[in-house]
């Protein structure tokens, strides 16, 4: 055991954890390290960047903790460890870089959070921010951690959050809060889809405004008595932004007022459309002038990774979603895509973290499909699948990307979206569609 009083216990070397090191350092508050892992990989980086603090790898110790006056725990660190779990049975808080995060933030926070579409949706935001002239830091589960953001120079946060970051959250109190879509996922975390939900819907603690899907009842807060929703979706009506029919065309509408054609967005798919939708808003909300949210929109052009476009050959177009890492995501980008009579060619497969992939099968029924399997869990997948689809295997990217142009005719997409995590195979979900676009540019030169 480490002889500490009334320091903190920061749980966690890696990118949220060094934020949070870095920002106790700052403040001149005492700390210790712990990771679970025996030998981070980062270790060293560590050591040298805090000679003097107690760095503790390996099994968590409770007695450690006990020692401590709060822990502060990564995202990647379940607070159902039994050690923290003993410490917070003995009254020691157990917070996240989030909870530490509101405690200084000074300018109002749109908190964004969902199964799917947080990273599009939080950038787009961001962008709307910087085009009407706002001093905007964009971060969080995206891109910079959120305690590096702090600068009182700010004037509005925009934050992509976890069901991980959410956990650990009291009450977050933003100006403008919304859970985007739920489906399942992270199930090998979380002991059933309650307690995820439950942990979404922590980002509504204290919200001024409430952004709710209209089409996904599981977005909708049960307890937010006071707080009257903004919808998003469908068709448009008062008190919500939607769809409506103007001078023949489909528009985004806000209320019933019309403000541009769904056409002139650049981003690709009826997902996008809901999430342009959301945007809007999340903008409007927290006092983002409309016109400056509709000249971003008009020129935002999606994120990579994401339904991104990569390349035609012959007729067949390639798009990478290899951040489609669940099959909620996976199924929008199914449904975004597909282009009856032509045929979808999906690419799925890696670790499928207790899915249920039989949810699968309605949408790939319903369109002119073949799936091409790649990873772990392929056999998996193919038995959940059934005949939903003409299934073929792969044993590589490359080989993935070469048999789905090979069954493919001039008018079909070719489509990554794994509905899985890419650990089994690549680096992260990045180098799995870095490797998807290569693969994709081999063919085309070949």
């Amino acid at each position: 055991m480490i002889a500490t009083s009334k320091v903190k216990a920061v749980i966690g070397t890696g990118i949220t954890g060094l934020s949070v090191a870095r920002f106790l350092a700052a403040q001149g508050q005492a700390f210790i390290l712990l990771d679970t892992r025996t030998n981070p990989p980062n270790l060293e980086k560590v050591q040298q960047e805090f000679p003097n603090v107690s760095i503790v790898c390996g099994e968590l110790d409770a007695n450690t903790l006990l020692s401590c006056d709060e822990i502060i725990v990564s995202p990647g660190v379940a607070v159902a460890t039994p050690a923290i779990e003993q410490a917070s049975a003995a009254g020691i808080p157990v917070v996240g870089d989030i909870e530490l995060f509101v405690r200084y933030a000074k300018a109002p926070i749109v908190a964004i959070t969902g199964s799917n579409a947080k990273s599009t949706v939080t950038t787009l935001v961001g962008e709307m921010a910087k085009a009407a002239g706002i001093n905007v830091a964009v971060g969080g589960n995206l891109g910079t951690p959120a305690l590096e953001l702090l600068d009182d120079a700010v004037e509005l946060y925009v934050m992509e959050l976890s069901s991980f970051q959410l956990e650990t959250v009291t009450k977050l109190n933003a100006k403008v809060a919304t859970i985007l879509n739920i489906s399942a996922d992270h199930l090998d975390r979380y002991e059933n889809m309650r307690a995820y939900i439950l942990a979404k819907l922590r980002v509504y603690f204290g919200a001024e405004h409430i952004v709710v899907n209209r089409k996904d009842i599981l977005t909708h807060p049960p307890f937010a008595a006071g707080v009257k929703p903004i919808y998003f979706g469908g068709n448009a009506d008062f008190g919500s932004f939607g769809l409506i029919e103007h001078e023949g065309k489909e528009f985004l509408a806000k209320n019933l007022t019309p403000l541009m054609a769904a056409a002139e967005l650049k981003i690709r798919g009826r997902h996008n459309v809901d999430n342009a939708l959301a945007a809007l808003a999340l903008g409007d909300a927290a006092g983002i002038p409309m016109d400056a949210m509709l000249s971003a929109l008009k020129s935002f052009a999606g994120l990579r990774h994401r339904c991104e476009f990569v390349a035609e050959k012959n007729g067949v177009e390639f798009y990478n979603d290899s951040k489609g890492t669940n099959i909620g995501s996976t199924l929008a980008a199914i449904q975004g895509l597909a282009r009856d009579p032509k045929q979808l060619i999906v690419i799925l497969g890696g670790e499928g973290k207790g899915q249920d992939f039989t949810e699968l099968t309605p949408a790939l029924r319903a369109i002119n499909s073949t799936v091409v399997l790649i990873g772990r869990d392929a056999p998996v997948i193919a038995a959940a699948i059934g005949d939903a689809a003409t299934v073929v295997n792969a044993d590589s990217m490359q080989d993935a990307v070469n048999k789905a142009f090979a069954v493919a005719n001039n008018g079909d997409a070719v489509l990554l979206s794994p509905a899985c995590a890419s650990f089994d195979m690549f680096k992260n979900y990045e180098d799995r569609g870095e490797k998807f676009c290569a693969a994709v540019q081999e063919l085309i030169a070949s």
